[in-house]
């Protein structure tokens, strides 16, 4: 008989909310939430027929699959019953049913995303509202198994695609103004302009940075996508040696997370420590293969930052692999069952952050397998994960592309998320001090087309 090894979960972590996706101070949040919910009690009370077919669907999903309904009904259950997972800050429960969740995702579909900087000395962005609405019932364990169903991700899926084609619509850039709550009042052209250029007394304005029109009423930007994927100017971020294909550069603008040497093709990567499986994070033990002994390196994108991606190496494109997976999952020891040192529950208060490198092998993602120019790196992947509302992933290049070294290859839309490189064993990289742990404690981005690694064969 086989020997089950049980694994004891180690301390808690350190919470900290990576990239500024969710708000500093909790109860921003869930005065923010509990507004939402208000609003929609008070006026977005509809029939099943009359929502966007996307909540529909599930709607009907949960309503006819009883396993399905458990799961919905148990997450809200499972929320614990003291503060301040119970309220919301008017005094009563975020969600009363599952039926006011998807009411509540029935009305944000029609909703940009608001500037929500309203607690001074406090980050208060909600980059993710459709994540705000479950953040406490995906922690729970029935919510942690119902967003790993494939049936409920098709679902969540039609969802966030219908949210997507909003965000890109004119209608979509009304957020796009100089209000409080508006993307472009003082405020928050000082903040972006802070995380794209941290540090220092004297800074650039946010037209001396991005491709912009200062003159137009919304920038020149179209819809609240076209604003988030907005570009560098040409001299913003110059690609460092870009003929010397020694010098590895940064494809993302973006705070390391994790820098690891791969021993095993697979790991039980549900555990706390959350090890990468590769052969399940490229969703291919043959893929996988050739990068055993190898090295990944891990970094995600900044809510307020620059969200498009440039090659890291010369090379050409040999293939591009689009996986389906989840959308708001996260590490088991992320939700509720994590305890901390009083044995309370101490669940990630801005999931899934905390589990990056969980999401890793079962979040949508999409894959660039490439050759590199130089034989000393030859082969290796570029990984885009899906976080959250964060799950549109678009490549520039086709499969037989050639591209330089910096060049434009894709983009996330709707804000940022997380990616990994993967190199073979035997490339040797002297990776720069800030991309090395212990990373620094900030939240300061490593430029993109900067220096990231040497090669030292």
């Amino acid at each position: 008989m086989a020997t089950v090894k049980i694994h004891k979960p180690h301390s808690p972590y350190i919470k900290h909310r990576l990239g500024g996706w969710m708000p500093s101070n909790p109860e921003h949040w869930r005065k923010w939430l509990g507004d939402t919910v208000s609003h929609v009690r008070k006026h977005h009370q509809k029939e099943r027929a009359q929502l966007h077919k996307s909540v529909q669907a599930l709607w009907l999903l949960i309503e006819t699959d009883t396993q399905v309904r458990m799961l919905f009904n148990m997450m809200l259950e499972q929320v614990p019953t003291h503060p301040p997972y119970n309220q919301n800050p008017a005094g009563g429960p975020e969600f009363r049913s599952w039926q006011e969740i998807l009411l509540t995702f029935d009305w944000q579909l029609t909703q940009g995303p608001l500037w929500l900087y309203n607690t001074e000395g406090e980050q208060g962005l909600i980059g993710f509202p459709f994540n705000a609405f479950l953040d406490w019932p995906m922690g729970t364990p029935a919510g942690i198994f119902a967003f790993l169903r494939q049936d409920i991700n098709k679902c969540l899926r039609d969802m966030l695609n219908e949210y997507g084609d909003f965000l890109k619509s004119d209608a979509s850039a009304k957020v796009l103004n100089k209000n409080m709550d508006g993307w472009f009042n003082d405020q928050a052209l000082s903040v972006m302009v802070n995380v794209a250029v941290p540090g220092g007394t004297s800074k650039p304005s946010f037209f001396d940075i991005f491709q912009c029109d200062p003159t137009h009423e919304t920038f020149g930007f179209n819809s609240w996508d076209s604003f988030f994927i907005r570009k560098f100017k040409d001299n913003i971020r110059p690609v460092y040696m870009p003929n010397d294909d020694k010098y590895i550069t940064n494809c993302c603008e973006s705070h390391p997370h994790s820098n690891v040497q791969i021993s095993n093709i697979r790991e039980e990567f549900w555990l706390k420590g959350q090890p990468y499986s590769l052969s399940d994070m490229l969703n291919s033990p043959t893929d996988a293969k050739p990068f055993v002994g190898g090295t990944i390196y891990q970094a995600f994108l900044s809510s307020l930052s620059y969200h498009c991606w440039h090659a890291p190496v010369s090379g050409k494109v040999k293939k591009i692999v689009n996986i389906p997976g989840s959308y708001y999952a996260e590490n088991y020891w992320e939700g509720f069952p994590n305890i901390d040192a009083s044995g309370k529950p101490d669940p990630d208060p801005a999931a899934p952050n905390n589990s990056q490198s969980y999401i890793c092998q079962v979040a949508a993602r999409s894959i660039m397998f490439l050759e590199a120019d130089n034989p000393n790196i030859g082969l290796m992947a570029i990984v885009m994960v899906g976080m959250a509302e964060v799950s549109t992933t678009e490549w520039y290049v086709k499969e037989g592309h050639s591209f330089k070294k910096g060049e434009l290859i894709g983009a996330f839309h709707f804000g940022g998320s997380t990616h990994c490189l993967i190199f073979r064993p035997g490339v040797k990289l002297e990776f720069i001090p800030g991309a090395q742990p212990p990373f620094p404690d900030n939240d300061d981005n490593l430029p993109v087309r900067d220096l990231l690694a040497t090669i030292k064969n």
